[in-house]
């Protein structure tokens, strides 16, 4: 339990970065797919919106690329504020360098829960819902925060690249080395990059199905026990920073170190 309250702490293990992985990718399979069953859209599939502002782009279809071009956007300005969260929060060195983008997901989380339904009438230049963009807005911060956290090396919000290195992994572990006495190096399979792809994988399925059955009987309250979830994964660390943040609204508005 106390592993599990400490996911967004500023020092980092392979296996927190795992488990916490494991978490928003849970967390971002629910949403996509409870967002597919609202909107007729995948939230998180910026690959497909690429497609679709090319498409629109040469059919001549304005409406196309317009849905197309605020839902990149949205994705691109998620992780950006993610990004200066984080950075600002190194600067200031704080221990709540990755709860702070996670905080503001379950803030956001928290009234789509409770005003999904009125936000699907809300319009935007984009001739989308605003529930489009907050989705994938939230996408693309959650996504980021994975990324940050590890590296690089753990995606959560789509599946393309866990399925690619799944794939490459069990090509390896097929090989067969007829000849070991060979100069060249026998194939062998990363067991521990499998196993990660495998896992996000597994939990971003297992969550899609969660959040399909939840949006499906209950509506959109299903997310607020997500978005508690968050915000609970959240506050140690920002609790620890509890002295440090009151230095700083001491100081006024926040600006940039000289």
């Amino acid at each position: 339990m106390r592993r599990l309250l400490h996911l967004t702490s500023r020092h980092r293990a392979p296996s927190t970065n795992q488990a916490l992985g494991l978490l928003l990718a849970f967390n971002a399979g629910a949403v996509n797919a409870g967002g597919f069953l609202v909107l007729q859209r995948y939230t998180s599939h910026m690959t497909g919106f690429a497609s679709q502002l090319a498409d629109g782009a040469v059919l001549g279809q304005g409406t196309l690329v317009l849905n197309a071009l605020g839902a990149i956007l949205a994705f691109v300005c998620g992780a950006a504020v993610c990004a200066m969260l984080v950075n600002w929060a190194r600067q200031h060195r704080l221990r709540s360098v990755y709860a702070l983008p996670l905080m503001l997901e379950a803030a956001l989380l928290f009234p789509f829960g409770l005003m999904g339904a009125i936000t699907l009438t809300w319009h935007t230049p984009f001739a989308v819902p605003l529930t489009v963009l907050l989705l994938s807005f939230i996408m693309g911060l959650q996504n980021a925060v994975g990324s940050k956290t590890s590296g690089g090396s753990i995606r959560t919000t789509h599946m393309t690249g866990n399925i690619t290195d799944l794939g490459m992994e069990l090509g390896k572990m097929l090989y067969w080395n007829r000849r070991p006495e060979q100069t060249r190096p026998a194939v062998r399979h990363d067991r521990l990059r499998a196993k990660r792809a495998g896992g996000l994988l597994a939990a971003f399925v297992i969550g899609g199905a969660a959040g399909a059955l939840g949006f499906k009987h209950v509506g959109f309250v299903c997310v607020i026990p997500l978005a508690a979830l968050l915000f609970v994964l959240s506050l140690p660390p920002m609790s620890r920073d509890w002295a440090m943040w009151r230095e700083l609204l001491k100081r006024g508005p926040l600006k940039r170190d000289q």
